[in-house]
């Protein structure tokens, strides 16, 4: 096999976005947190796949964070990025912001990191390819990603 050109955070970036509406949402009016974790995984699985160039399946979702509620009309904004890529696993980073179409107001309501896995046509796990983080930006989320990575292989020793 052929070994995968690095590739810069910037490549995998996805941004989707959705607007709150009564369905998703729960009788106080604010969204359920289950509604926006299916959409948080859908871009963040796209953005390991643009990363990967192969089929990419969630292996974990390592954190959620939920800073604010999101109401029945918000639009919300998910923007996923690749941060770490080990061999064949990737931690994407989620970033949701709820935007109130009247008055544009943007706020940052939560955050996310989820675990993927390279497949190959097999569906066994592939290397995912190197990352090349370039800005100050990606640099310290890679540095981050790379701490919660080794926090995440600490604690399964210790419960396991």
């Amino acid at each position: 096999m052929r070994e995968k050109a690095p590739k810069e955070p910037s490549e995998s970036k996805v941004e989707s976005r959705y607007i709150v509406m009564p369905q998703h949402a729960n009788q106080y009016g604010t969204a359920f947190g289950g509604v926006i974790v299916s959409w948080i995984d859908v871009v963040a699985s796209m953005s390991a796949q643009k990363h990967c160039a192969t089929e990419a399946v969630t292996a974990g979702i390592d954190s959620i964070s939920f800073k604010e509620p999101i109401n029945i009309g918000d639009h919300v904004v998910l923007k996923a990025c690749v941060n770490y890529v080990g061999r064949t696993s990737m931690e994407v980073g989620v970033h949701i912001i709820k935007e109130d179409p009247i008055s544009g107001k943007k706020t940052e309501a939560m955050t996310a990191y989820l675990t993927f896995v390279a497949l190959d046509k097999n569906k066994k796990p592939t290397p995912a390819g190197p990352l090349s983080p370039k800005t100050a930006e990606e640099k310290k989320n890679y540095e981050n990603a790379k701490i919660r990575v080794q926090a995440r292989k600490e604690l399964v020793k210790k419960i396991h």
